[in-house]
Parts: structure tokens; C-alpha cells; sequence
């Protein structure tokens, strides 16, 4: 059976700036927090490798181009390095807007539409210094930010993306020691991630103040919350707070310019007070986004919070379901039908937006074990998780589910915060010694199912 897709399906790969870049230092670029945190504990990264070299994009970026046209690829999502575009914050960086736009053109003449982030966690150290985004300056600099990046790329590049995943830095951060600041406190989480949202609707402001052509929008990690029981009241609240705080807290805002009442009265709850001016929330109704893009891997499975718990706990509590299937190279449950349950959720609850899946990927530990003796890594663990990923994706477009677009994490396997490159994704194997790029079997299926634009096998 084949299952055709719609025309002019994006098919390709999303990576970032800090995670393929390298060059973290050459050519005028500051540090950003990454730079900065390894500098001062590497030993906190699994591996000791830091963001200095990471996958070589600045320097292979020619070639890498040509071997994603080998794998069918007619879009790529990537981030511009805020810290190598402004590094100072006054002064536009000409080595970085010339690296930026041969990139752009270079996607283009082969025909990869490029997808440019202008976020993707990695907050300049003089700003992280400042408060990060706790600090409302923050979001007017990223406002300037967005506007020269639209100045100067607005010609190459018509599909722009303000945040990637803005719910994980304020998780990994102030729920969580991932990310710096590394600190728990509600509050603050609360604080920052507001800034955030206030520096996306001043960008998209910005932006259609422009009159750029093309659209904007941004990319969230959405992971479907399931209760543990779907006839016990308890573990339904928990899963309706999972997902109002990690789902909803950045989805209502930015497709329909304003917060949930309900993230109101929990705030209200825990006594959370932020600041905030009337005119922040006219910026963010009045500027809603034009795309949204999704990134899937698994679900969140919740239970029934604790009375007498701290914090988030007091709401929900994780969940270990009985049935699920669990990637064994990773850990993460594997659950694809997933995929459909967001399409519906956009369908019926966010008017049907257009939007696309921006990343879906399985991380894999020790790759080198698939290897066969032509060298090639026989990842069909991946193919499959793809496959039957699309299979549910395929079932929701046809029951009208605005979706045009997938993109797989990640093309080339990438450097990958505090793990490097401890988990591969790549469609392509990176040699850490040497720097050469190996197809994997997976770059090959994927190339047939792009350039055929339908998904056989099973499915």
C-alpha cells in the first residue's frame, strides 16, 4: 500500500546554529551561555566535548547542501547564531550576515527551502548575565535582533521562525538544573517565560510592520498529556495541568494572542504575581502567528499529584504506562499515534492553522553496532519509527488536519547540549575524528519517500 502526501509536501531536516555550527569563537562570534558554561565545567558535559567545533556546518556547509539534495530534501530548518550576528549587541557582525547568506543562497539555488529560527536556546552570555530572560530587556534586544535578521536575509528567506521549543529553557532552567540557571523557582519560570512570549509577538510585530513577504512563526514541543485513568478525576486533572502548563502556556498566546483563563487562576492558586504592562498584552493579542510547527517524540503520561507534594508535584506526577513501548537506545516511550492526537487537538482546537511537524526523531546510543561491513550504519529502528510516525501523521491529513509539512531530527548527527553526542539522530553518520559525513540506510529510504512524495511498506 502507498500513501500519497500533498503536493508540495515539505520533506527535510531541522538542526540549529549552536548544535551544527561550530566555529564558536571564530570569526567575531561571542559566547553564548553553551560557550560559556563549558568553559567553566566541562565537566558537567557527558563527553567533555564542547560547543566549539560541533558537526563543522560553517565550514562544510557547501557540501552538506549538496548531500541533503542527495537525500531529497526541498526544506531545511535551521537557526541563525544570535551571538555571531550581534555579538556585542550594537555592532551587525558582516563575516556572520556573509556566512548567513551564502548559506541561504546556496539552499535556494539547490532548491531547499530554507526555514530560518532565530532562537534556539542560546542566550548570549552578557544577557544571561543580565538576568536572561527574567530581564525584560531581553526581549526589546531580541526584538532589534529579529529586525536586522529580517533586514538583512528578508530576500533569501521567506518562512521565519522566532522561538524553537520556548517551553525547555524555561523547564531546564527553573524547573530543572539542564540549563542555566539551573535553579527551581516557579516564580521566576513564570517571569521568564512571559519575557519570552513577549519577544515572539514583538518579533512577528516587527516583522509584518516590515512588510517583509512570507510568514512567521514558532516551533513548540508538544507532548500529549495522558492520565493514567480515564474514569478517575485525579489523574484527569492532572493530565488537564500537564498539559495547560507545558502545552498550552506558549500554544493559546501564540495562535490565539492570549493565555488560558485557567494558567490565570493557577497562577492566582500558587501565588504567582509577574510583571507586566496592559499594552504587553495588546502586543501579544494583535500579533498572532501565520505557521506553527511541531516538534513530537513522545508522549506525557501523568498521574494524579500529591497533596502534600512541593511545587509541580502537588499537580501531577509521572507515569510509567504498563503497555508502552520504550526505544531501548534512549529511554523515551515511543508512542506514534501521538502525532495524530496533535493534529486532531489543532484541528478542533487552534482553527485548523497550517502547520507542520518540525522535528521527529529517535536518538540511538552506539550506533556504531549497525554498522555493516560496507561501512554503512543499518538503521531500520529508524525507518520504522519514521514510517509509522507518518502513517498516523498521513491518517490526520486526511481527515483534514492542516498539516504540509515533516522534517526529521536532525540531517547530520549533532552536538546535543550537556549528552554532545552521546545519542546519534542523524539521517547522516558524522565521524567525530576525522569530520566525514556517511550516509546512513536511512538517508536512502528517506530520499525515496521525498522524492515520491507517498509512504509505502506498511503503511
Amino acid at each position: 500500500m502507498s500513501r500519497n502526501f500533498p503536493d508540495q509536501f515539505l520533506w527535510g531536516a531541522a538542526s540549529s546554529g549552536p548544535q551544527m555550527e561550530g566555529a564558536g569563537s571564530l570569526n567575531g562570534k561571542a559566547q553564548n551561555v553553551w560557550d560559556y558554561w563549558f568553559e567553566k565545567e566541562p565537566e558537567t558535559f557527558y563527553q567533555q566535548i564542547g560547543p566549539e567545533e560541533t558537526s563543522g556546518f560553517y565550514h562544510h556547509y557547501k557540501e552538506d547542501i549538496v548531500l541533503m539534495k542527495e537525500i531529497g530534501f526541498n526544506s531545511f530548518r535551521t537557526s541563525i547564531s544570535w551571538t555571531r550576528l550581534i555579538p556585542d549587541g550594537l555592532q551587525v557582525n558582516e563575516e556572520a550576515v556573509s556566512f548567513y547568506r551564502d548559506v541561504f543562497k546556496e539552499l535556494n539555488d539547490k532548491g531547499i527551502k530554507p526555514i530560518i529560527n532565530l532562537y534556539h536556546f542560546d542566550m548570549p552570555v552578557r544577557l544571561h548575565k543580565q538576568g536572561g530572560w527574567e530581564n525584560r530587556e531581553t526581549a526589546e534586544e531580541f526584538s532589534r535582533y529579529a529586525k536586522i535578521a529580517f533586514t538583512r536575509f528578508g530576500d533569501l528567506v521567506d518562512e521565519w521562525v522566532t522561538f524553537n521549543e520556548p517551553i525547555v529553557p524555561i523547564e531546564m532552567g527553573y524547573l530543572n538544573d539542564k540549563h542555566l540557571p539551573a535553579v527551581y523557582d516557579l516564580k521566576r519560570a513564570f517571569q521568564a517565560g512571559f519575557h519570552t512570549m513577549l519577544a515572539h509577538a514583538k518579533a512577528v510585530k516587527a516583522f509584518k510592520k516590515s512588510g517583509h513577504s512570507g510568514k512567521i512563526g514558532i516551533i513548540l514541543n508538544l507532548m500529549p498529556s495522558y492520565p493514567r485513568s480515564s474514569d478517575e478525576k485525579n489523574d484527569q486533572d492532572a493530565a488537564f495541568y500537564a498539559d495547560l502548563l507545558f502545552n498550552r502556556s506558549f500554544l493559546d498566546p501564540a495562535v490565539k494572542g492570549a493565555y488560558p483563563a485557567e494558567l490565570v487562576e493557577f497562577m492566582k492558586q500558587e501565588g504567582i504575581t509577574l510583571s507586566f504592562t496592559g499594552e504587553d498584552l495588546e502586543i501579544i493579542r494583535a500579533n498572532k502567528i501565520d505557521f506553527l510547527g511541531v516538534n513530537y517524540y513522545q508522549p506525557r503520561r501523568v498521574q494524579a499529584g500529591d497533596p502534600l507534594g512541593s511545587g509541580l508535584d502537588k499537580y501531577f506526577q509521572p507515569y510509567q504506562w504498563p503497555e508502552a513501548k520504550i526505544n531501548p537506545h534512549r529511554g523515551w516511550e515511543i508512542y506514534e499515534k501521538g502525532i495524530y492526537d496533535i493534529a486532531i487537538t489543532i484541528r478542533d482546537h487552534y482553527s485548523n492553522i497550517p502547520w507542520f511537524i518540525a522535528e521527529n526523531g529517535m536518538g540511538v546510543e552506539g550506533e556504531e553496532r549497525f554498522e555493516d561491513e560496507k561501512g554503512i550504519i543499518q538503521d531500520d529502528y529508524r525507518i520504522d519509527f519514521m514510517s509509522d510516525h507518518l502513517g498516523w501523521l498521513h491518517k490526520a491529513i486526511e481527515e483534514r488536519s492542516n498539516c504540509y509539512g515533516y522534517h526529521v531530527w536532525t540531517f547530520i548527527d549533532n552536538w546535543s547540549w550537556l549528552n554532545e553526542y552521546k545519542n546519534r539522530y542523524g539521517l547522516v553518520r558524522l565521524d567525530l575524528a576525522s569530520g566525514k559525513r556517511y550516509k546512513k540506510k536511512s538517508a536512502d529510504w528517506f530520499n525515496a519517500l521525498a522524492s515520491s512524495n507517498q509512504l509505502t511498506d506498511k503503511w
